[in-house]
């Protein structure tokens, strides 16, 4: 409404104003004049003239001198009003402007202002935003410090139980040792004793294993010079001598079985004659006595000889 009200006053100020124009064009025109004369077609328009009345045309130009003034009075009282109805267009279009000026400028501080309350709208929810945001990180630190807490005291609980066992276990680990350290002192106490014992019998065995030995080893080698001699004269009687082999004699190796069975014989050193009827007498003689017991057998399965001719 505003905005036609301030298109239509300028219109009507411009069309008065061209308007005032043509009217004081029209009243511009000299009427004090005097008309132009014009040619007469004869001499009696001029001879009436001259009989006019002077007076009246004197009154009827001062009639129009007075309408002209009147007319001028009233263009200029009428153009003054012109000027006043322009002036206060001119105000009333700057007042207009300054008016839409004014809202412009306010609706410019309104958007300003609106934008201004939507930012600090905007960071006032961003500020509870991050507020909201804190107090969770705050709360989730609490839980946190509390969870962690907690955990903590479970853990030191679970550490005072486990040191609890560990002391009772060492404890009863002591109590073992301790009972294992005297089972094993009186177990060795024993065995030290039962060793002694044990050696103390076998020393006695010993002493007494020797006294049978060597009474044994006596009678081994009382039998072993027996057989030995047993054999040699065994040989003696398979072996075929002659003068040459007076004063010789041959040391052999003799390899006897159980039975007394010759399983080989070699010529150590002597005299070769005496040596080869060595062998040749024990190949004849084939079996020489052994005895049956072990102990005399196995110094008499493996013996060395030394033969020597007998002459009568």
């Amino acid at each position: 409404m505003s905005s036609n009200s301030s298109f239509t006053i300028p219109l009507g100020i411009s069309a008065g104003v061209h308007i005032g124009a043509i009217v004081i064009l029209a009243l511009g025109v000299d009427f004090s004049s005097e008309p132009m004369p014009t040619p007469q077609a004869s001499s009696a328009p001029a001879v009436q003239a001259v009989v006019v009345d002077q007076q009246k045309v004197a009154q009827h130009v001062e009639r129009l001198k007075q309408q002209k003034l009147e007319q001028q009075r009233k263009e200029k009282a009428r153009q003054d009003e012109l000027d006043r109805q322009a002036r206060e267009a001119t105000q009333a279009r700057e007042r207009e402007q300054q008016r839409i000026k004014k809202l412009e400028q306010e609706r410019k501080q309104k958007e300003i202002e609106t934008k201004n309350a939507a930012a600090a709208a905007k960071a006032a929810k961003l500020r509870e935003h991050e507020e909201k945001q804190k107090a969770a990180a705050a709360e989730a630190a609490r839980k946190q410090k509390e969870a962690e807490k907690k955990a903590a005291e479970e853990a030191a609980a679970k550490a005072a139980e486990k040191r609890k066992r560990e002391e009772e276990a060492a404890r009863k680990a002591e109590q073992e040792r301790k009972r294992k350290a005297e089972e094993e002192r009186k177990r060795k106490a024993e065995e030290q004793a039962r060793r002694e014992q044990e050696q103390m019998m076998q020393d006695a065995l010993a002493a007494e294993q020797a006294a049978l030995s060597q009474t044994r080893n006596k009678q081994v080698m009382s039998e072993v010079q027996r057989y030995t001699s047993m054999i040699r004269a065994t040989i003696q009687r398979n072996l075929v001598v002659d003068e040459s082999m007076r004063g010789k004699s041959c040391r052999v190796n003799i390899r006897l079985a159980q039975d007394g069975f010759v399983t080989g014989s070699q010529v150590i050193s002597g005299d070769s004659v005496v040596c080869r009827a060595t062998k040749a007498a024990i190949n004849k003689a084939g079996r020489l006595p052994v005895s049956s017991e072990a102990d005399v057998y196995n110094k008499l399965k493996e013996i060395n000889l030394t033969v020597q001719p007998e002459f009568n």
